[in-house]
Parts: C-alpha cells; sequence; structure tokens
C-alpha cells in the first residue's frame, strides 16, 4: 500500500509539472496568437481547407442567380471601352422583359458615357435595379457616388475587404459611405439583391433574438467579426463583417456574356424570378480579386473577377436566410486558449511517458494529424478555430517537457555515479537506470531493506609492505591491484560499495533487490565465485611482483548473505551510497577473524548463512562455530577451497 501511495504521488508530481508547463505555454501561445505573429500561417491553413472542402463538399449552381459578364470578346465586338450608357440601358432592357426579381449593377455609372445617357437614366430608375457607389478611395477620401437618377433605396456599395495578403476571405454587408451625407450608411451590393429576392419569401432583415444589435436573415443570425475571432488577431472590423463562404472555386451560378444578351439569345427562365449581375469580367478591366483557392500571389489563373465574388456573397445570403447554409463560426479567444491547452496536456504527457524516439515521434505526428483532422472536421461543419497555434503549442510543450526530463536524467544519472562511482557492471548500470524513477525519491535513494551478500578484502601485513615502500611505489601497485579485484566483481555483476584503504567492501544483490531464495542464492554464488576469481588474479600479480623481487601479497576474504538496508547516506553537499546492517558487520568481522590461520595467499572465509544458499556448488572447509568480535552467538565459518569439479560420465 505505500509504495502504491509513492507511485501515485510520483504520477501526481508528473502531472502536475505537465500541467503547469502546458498551461503556461498555452497562454504564451495564445498571447502571440492575438498580436498577430500566426496570422498568416492560419490564413494560408484557412485556404487549404476551403480547397480541400471543395473537393469534398459539391454545391450544385445557384439557380435564384444569373451573371451577366462582360467578356473582353465583348468589349472588342462592341468596339466600346468602357461601355457606353445606350448599350448598358439595352442589356437592362433587355432582361427586363423576363421579369427578373432585381438587377444589379455591378459597374459605376456616376460619369456620363455618351450616347444614351437618357436611355440609361430610365432604365436605372426601375424599382428592381440595384448600382453601386464605392464606400472610400484608396486614401480614405470620398469614393465615388451613384448615379444621380437613382433612389437612395436603390444605392450600395461594392467595397470588397481584402486581408494582408491580398485574398478575400471577408464579405462586408453594412458600411458607412464617405462624403455621401444623404447615405448615412448603405447594404452591400450583394445584400441589396439578396433582400429583393427574400421579400418574395416574406424575410426582411430584422433585429436579432439573440442579439438586438446584430441582424437576422430568417432564422440565422450574423454574428459580426471582431478583432481576435478565429485566426484573425488584427483585422480591421469597421462595418459589420462576416466570413465569406464561396459556393464554387470558379462561379456559384449558370453565366452569359452581354452579347447572348443583347442578342435575346438567353433562355427566359434562366431569368424568370431571378437575381440578375450585370459586370465586367474581362482581365483587361482588372476587376479581379484574389480568393482562398488562388495559389499564390503571383497566381492570377484563380482570380475572381468582382461580380464574380458579389454572386458568390448573394448566394451565401440566400441560403443563410432560408436555412441551406449556416454561417462560418468563429472562436473566441478564450476558447483558442483552451483549444490549445488541451492539445498541450496531450502532446506533453506523450512526451513524458512515451521515452522511445520511434514511438514518441510517432505519437506526436499523430496528434498533429489528429489537430488537423479535427479542425478540418469542425471547418466543414462551419467552424473556424487555430491550426497551427495549437500545432505550435503541442511542438513547444514536448520539447520542453524534454528538455526537464532530459535535466532531469542527467541529474539522476549523475547522483547515481557519485553514490554508486563506476563500480557496477554494465548489467546492473542498466537496471539501475531502468528503474531510476522508483529508485530516486526527491533526489535521494530512500532506506530499502533486503538481503544481499557482502564481501569485504584486505591485503595481510599491508602496514609492514608500506613501510618499506615508497608512498609513490605503493599508491601505484595498490592501484594496480585494486582495478584487478573491482574488474572481477564487475565481472560477476557486483557493486564497489567503497574502498578501505588496501582493503574494498563489495555488494552483491543491490540496489535492485533480489526477491526470491533462488535470486539471493544466485547472488551468494557470484560473491563466492567473485572471490575465487580474486584468488586467481592475486595470483597473477604475485607472478608480476617476483620479477621485479617485490614480495607476494596475501589477502582475507569475509563473505556473509543477509539482511541489509541500503540507501542514500549524508546530505546534499556530501552523500555516498550506504549499505548498513548487522550481516555487514558480520562479514567484515570474518574478513579479520584469526588473522594468523592463512593456509593460502587468498583465505576465503563465509558464514554458515551464505553456505546455505551455495546449493554444493563449491569445496568447502569447516573452521567450526567461532565467536566473532563484538557478538555473543557463534556462527558457523567455512573456507572456501575452489569450485567442486562436476563429476565425469562413467566410460560406456
Amino acid at each position: 500500500m505505500q509504495r502504491s501511495r509513492g507511485w501515485w504521488r510520483s504520477q501526481s508530481a508528473n502531472l502536475m509539472m505537465i500541467g503547469v508547463a502546458s498551461l503556461a505555454l498555452s497562454s504564451g501561445v495564445a498571447a502571440v496568437v492575438q498580436v498577430g505573429l500566426l496570422e498568416g500561417l492560419e490564413h494560408k491553413t484557412y485556404d487549404q481547407m476551403m480547397r480541400l472542402r471543395q473537393l469534398t463538399r459539391s454545391l450544385p449552381p445557384d439557380d435564384r442567380l444569373l451573371i451577366v459578364t462582360v467578356t473582353e470578346e465583348d468589349l472588342e465586338t462592341l468596339a466600346e471601352f468602357p461601355l457606353t450608357d445606350g448599350t448598358v440601358a439595352r442589356a437592362i432592357n433587355q432582361i427586363q422583359q423576363h421579369e427578373p426579381v432585381a438587377i444589379g449593377v455591378d459597374m459605376f455609372r456616376a460619369i456620363p458615357k455618351p450616347p444614351g445617357r437618357e436611355a440609361l437614366g430610365a432604365a436605372l430608375q426601375a424599382d428592381n435595379v440595384i448600382v453601386i457607389a464605392q464606400l472610400s478611395n484608396s486614401t480614405g477620401g470620398p469614393g465615388i457616388p451613384p448615379p444621380a437618377e437613382v433612389a437612395p433605396g436603390q444605392v450600395s456599395f461594392n467595397d470588397v475587404v481584402v486581408d494582408a495578403d491580398g485574398k478575400v476571405r471577408r464579405a462586408l454587408l453594412v458600411a458607412e459611405p464617405v462624403g455621401l451625407p444623404e447615405h448615412p450608411y448603405l447594404f452591400s451590393f450583394s445584400l441589396q439583391l439578396a433582400m429583393r429576392y427574400l421579400a418574395t419569401q416574406d424575410i426582411a432583415p430584422t433585429a436579432s433574438s439573440a442579439n438586438s444589435d446584430y441582424m437576422q436573415l430568417g432564422d440565422t443570425t450574423l454574428w459580426p467579426l471582431q478583432a481576435g475571432s478565429g485566426g484573425y488577431a488584427r483585422i480591421d472590423d469597421d462595418g459589420y463583417q462576416v466570413m465569406l463562404d464561396y459556393r464554387d472555386r470558379l462561379t456559384p451560378a449558370r453565366t452569359v456574356t452581354l452579347q447572348a444578351v443583347l442578342n435575346d439569345q438567353v433562355d427566359p427562365d434562366w431569368v424568370r424570378g431571378k437575381v440578375v449581375l450585370i459586370g465586367i469580367t474581362a482581365p483587361s478591366f482588372k476587376d479581379l480579386f484574389y480568393t482562398p483557392f488562388t495559389g499564390g500571389a503571383s497566381d492570377a489563373s484563380h482570380q475572381m473577377p468582382g461580380v464574380i465574388l458579389h454572386a458568390q456573397m448573394v448566394s451565401q445570403w440566400l441560403d443563410l436566410a432560408l436555412g441551406d447554409r449556416p454561417l462560418m463560426g468563429m472562436s473566441h479567444p478564450w476558447q483558442e486558449w483552451l483549444w490549445c491547452l488541451g492539445w498541450a496536456l496531450l502532446g506533453g504527457t506523450l512526451a513524458w511517458y512515451l521515452h522511445h524516439p520511434i514511438t514518441l515521434t510517432a505519437s506526436e505526428t499523430g496528434v498533429f494529424i489528429a489537430i488537423a483532422v479535427s479542425s478540418y472536421g469542425l471547418f466543414i461543419t462551419q467552424g473556424w478555430v487555430p491550426v497551427i497555434a495549437p500545432a505550435l503549442t503541442v511542438l513547444i510543450t514536448s520539447g520542453v517537457v524534454l528538455a526537464y526530463q532530459a535535466q532531469q536524467s542527467s541529474r539522476q544519472r549523475q547522483m547515481m555515479q557519485v553514490l554508486l562511482g563506476q563500480n557496477a557492471s554494465p548489467e546492473i548500470a542498466q537496471a539501475l537506470w531502468e528503474n531510476r524513477d522508483r529508485l530516486i525519491k526527491s533526489g535521494k535513494l530512500p532506506g530499502r531493506g533486503m538481503v544481499a551478500t557482502m564481501l569485504f578484502t584486505d591485503l595481510r601485513g599491508f602496514s609492514t609492505l608500506a613501510e618499506t615502500t615508497s608512498p609513490e611505489q605503493l599508491l601505484e601497485w595498490l592501484n594496480h591491484y585494486l582495478e584487478a579485484m573491482t574488474d572481477e566483481i564487475r565481472i560477476h555483476h557486483g557493486i564497489v560499495n567503497k574502498f578501505t584503504g588496501d582493503g574494498l567492501l563489495a555488494v552483491f544483490g543491490v540496489p535492485i533487490a533480489s526477491t526470491t531464495p533462488a535470486a539471493i542464492a544466485a547472488d551468494a554464488q557470484a560473491a563466492v565465485a567473485c572471490a575465487l576469481g580474486m584468488a586467481t588474479r592475486l595470483e597473477t600479480i604475485n607472478q608480476e611482483r617476483q620479477a621485479y623481487a617485490h614480495p607476494r601479497l596475501e589477502m582475507r576474504v569475509g563473505i556473509f548473505t543477509g539482511p541489509v538496508v541500503v540507501g542514500s547516506l549524508g546530505g546534499h553537499h556530501r552523500m555516498e551510497y550506504g549499505i548498513i546492517g548487522d550481516s555487514v558487520n558480520i562479514a567484515s568481522r570474518l574478513e579479520s577473524v584469526d588473522k594468523s590461520r592463512q593456509p593460502e595467499p587468498c583465505r576465503i572465509l563465509i558464514g554458515q548463512d551464505t553456505l546455505d544458499y551455495l546449493a554444493d556448488a563449491f569445496v568447502v572447509e569447516a573452521w567450526g562455530d567461532l565467536v566473532l568480535k563484538g557478538r555473543h552467538a557463534p556462527l558457523g565459518v567455512y573456507r572456501v577451497v575452489d569450485h567442486r569439479v562436476a563429476p565425469t560420465a562413467p566410460p560406456t
């Protein structure tokens, strides 16, 4: 239960760190979004989704509209540029014969272009004709006024809202013109035409039931764009703006040429009860706009003529009023912050728990795909949320979490090296690293009880040798001796816990506890095998010393298996890996007991508790029950002679 509580505390701390990082970084990205640094990227993503939606959502041409285009061929045939008033009047009168609901003239006609001004004036005075004015010029001064012959209710504006990259993604519904005091405000060209058609359906613009400051068409409230909505941060939100939802990437309705109209080659059913727009599409007139379907600023192949653009808007207003298409919904800044925070939490959690590079890369890639798919899913249901902002939040959060983990791992690795030195075998080092989260708590290895096997060594007569050897030579051959002993301990998967001058303490079965009798027995057998290996190494060292006429070395080894407590000893400034318990003392006393009995250069003594785990794998010599220094109860002591040779198979 204690271990379970510790695990939950550890996980809670991890999740708290991820939550704090996600909260801070998503707030930072949200601030970047509101400054507008990501606006261009969000617009490019919006355009990509708009193009993709056109491939999956196919709307038929809007049969409520007819577009009369003035092409280059029309201008060449008529030999007019611009069109004369008489030609425009003839076109309007020809269309009027087939009883349209409304005729929108997307051409400025304030300045007479004779001949035919009187005819045009008469044609424009029909109640169903809508003409255009310009709100203001490029310098903010008065724009272009409407023709003088029309009534105020027939006047509209055809100004288009263009984003910073030159593309049209928004539509302006209502605005205040400059220099037209008789028109305190104007409806857009497209809205005026749509209202004429909707009047036949008994639908008129009203104050919204949700907010009386906003306009409602049918059952749809036209929620205006505001700074910070969707992918916008720095938009000029003057006037009444909404997102423009293109019906088609080329044209939303049937088109006919001006020549076809003038030559009475248009089916009357295409006109009767319809909204007819007349405008110039000839490239030489340069009434062309970039749209989300335009590949780039230099891509002129997908520029859309102004009259087609206005037809897109008329179709959208009709669909909104009749419930055929919803308005594009826009996220608010606080929603975008929550959107980024949710993805940051997911990305940060994956980065924390998935350590393998391939797995982590695949999962993070999956998160980016999920952001794109979910954002596009909202987009096709008429909702626009940022895509770049949450992706950036995930990227930064994952990077911060990985950097924090790397820093923690480095600190933990350094701590382990301080505690254990570099004296653990590669297998134990790997096991330690894989279990570091469980082993390390608050920068320490917590105390933990386990059963281990201790091995003490000491050189016999070291003080006498030190008296007859220079300090430099003493240190040199002592290091050579200890290096050989340490290598043997590593080979048998032990850990050198400390050096005691001419001796050392090695431990088998820590810091990853052996929990089964078989595992404890394996540790004990490894320790005894290591001692026999040390004896062989000592023999090799003595052969080398004899070549230089140096005295032979003799050593004692004490081994005991029993319960101990292992963990960090000391404080943050001075800390070591400690192993404490009576079993450690017994191993030390076995090494030093009866120093006069040295039957061979390397004397190896073990206690009864260790012998019980050896499974008759070694040849031992009983030394009887001895009372060790500092203890009252006797202990069975045995000298390890050698490995037990397996019996050979009998001859056949």
